[in-house]
């Protein structure tokens, strides 16, 4: 198995150390797995639970805007997200 070294500040590792009962590398390494799902994996959020993490001022503005502007912004940026991805060459 691959092992890799991991630089932590000073005050952390004595922390650490005061724990030797604790297995550090199988923690980080479940650590790693949980965070790689987290980025890797996609994930569909409720929009009322997006809206949550989004906070108050968020679902505000976000009401003030009228269907027809939000409607003409979705077509203006899947156009240029079309134009920047048909120009792209390949390697």
């Amino acid at each position: 198995m691959p092992s890799i070294t991991l630089s932590i500040p000073e005050d952390l590792y004595r922390r650490m150390k005061g724990h030797p009962e604790v297995k550090w590398s199988e923690v980080a390494r479940k650590a790693i797995i949980e965070y790689l799902k987290r980025i890797e994996e996609p994930r569909i959020v409720p929009s009322e639970e997006l809206l949550e993490e989004l906070g108050e001022e968020f679902a505000r503005a976000l009401s003030e805007i009228s269907l027809e502007r939000a409607i003409r912004h979705y077509e203006m940026m899947r156009e240029r997200g079309w134009e920047r991805f048909s120009t792209i060459r390949a390697a």
